[in-house]
Order: structure tokens, then C-alpha cells, then sequence
């Protein structure tokens, strides 16, 4: 939106090149902004018009990154507390939480699981990695390879 402000309504979303770059620049700062309070995306020749090239320089902190996911952050709190309901077993009856994906390295995807289990989550296991073995053992046990084991799809 700041850019087509800037650059007379130009719309990078109508540019799939531009738009695809883009992309990608969010994907780094959402990885940046796990471990760093602010980053930059800087996307040099972004797109152009008559006038000429057009650059991209934005400045994100974590605050506006977090307000932006707040709500699907909140989202997956339900989940958990369906989950436990089934079980029949309250939160604080939870050993280990294990965080599984990319975005749980985010403080406050981390903080809102110790808000509703009353406890930090393990960080002991790397989040893309549990994911890569849940789709070996999906993966054995659909060639018959591995069985007596049921993996379910939360999301």
C-alpha cells in the first residue's frame, strides 16, 4: 500500500514477477524477525514504469509482523483446547509441548502456547525437521513398510 502511495498507485500486485519477489522478501523477514527485533526488505528494480525503475525499501519490526498474525496465532489455541477436551485431560497435565513448522519460531507463537499450557514448549527438536519425519513415517507406512501407527492432519 506505502509503495503504490509512493509511486503514484502503482500496483505490484498486478506484476507476477514483481509480486513473486515480493514473496519471497516476506518469507526471509518472517525468518528474520524470529531472531531480530527488525529487518529490512530492500528489493532493488522491483518493477517500472514510464519513468523508470522502481525500487522497494521497507523497514519491518516484529510488532507490526506479530499484529499482522495476531489473529492466526490466536486461531490455533482452539485446536489445542478441542484436543485436550477429547482427551479429557486439562492443559497443565501436559509434559512437553513440541512445536512442529516454520512459524513456531516466532516469540509469540511461543508465547502463546506457554500463555495456554502453562509452560514453555520444548525447543529441543528442530520444528522443520519434525515435519520432514512425520512424512518419512507417512511415507512408509503408506508403501506398508511401517505399521501400527496412525499420523493425523491437524491443520
Amino acid at each position: 500500500k506505502r509503495f503504490a502511495e509512493a509511486n503514484n498507485g502503482l500496483d505490484l500486485r498486478k506484476d507476477r514477477m514483481a509480486l513473486q519477489r515480493l514473496k519471497e522478501a516476506a518469507e526471509r523477514a518472517k525468518h528474520e524477525l524470529s531472531s531480530a527485533p527488525e529487518t529490512e526488505v530492500n528489493l532493488p528494480f522491483i518493477t517500472a514504469d514510464a519513468s523508470g525503475p522502481k525500487h522497494l525499501t521497507e523497514t519491518v519490526d516484529r510488532a507490526t509482523f506479530e499484529a499482522l498474525v495476531t489473529d492466526l496465532i490466536d486461531r490455533t489455541i482452539e485446536p489445542c483446547r478441542i484436543a485436550l477436551k477429547d482427551a479429557g485431560i486439562p492443559a497443565q497435565q501436559i509434559n512437553q509441548v513440541l512445536l512442529v513448522g516454520g512459524m513456531t519460531r516466532m516469540p509469540r507463537v511461543q508465547q502463546k502456547v506457554k500463555e495456554f499450557f502453562g509452560r514453555e514448549p520444548h525447543k529441543g527438536i528442530n520444528p522443520d525437521e519434525v515435519v520432514a519425519v512425520g512424512a518419512a513415517i507417512q511415507g512408509g507406512v503408506l508403501k506398508g513398510e511401517v505399521k501400527d501407527v496412525l499420523l493425523l492432519d491437524v491443520t
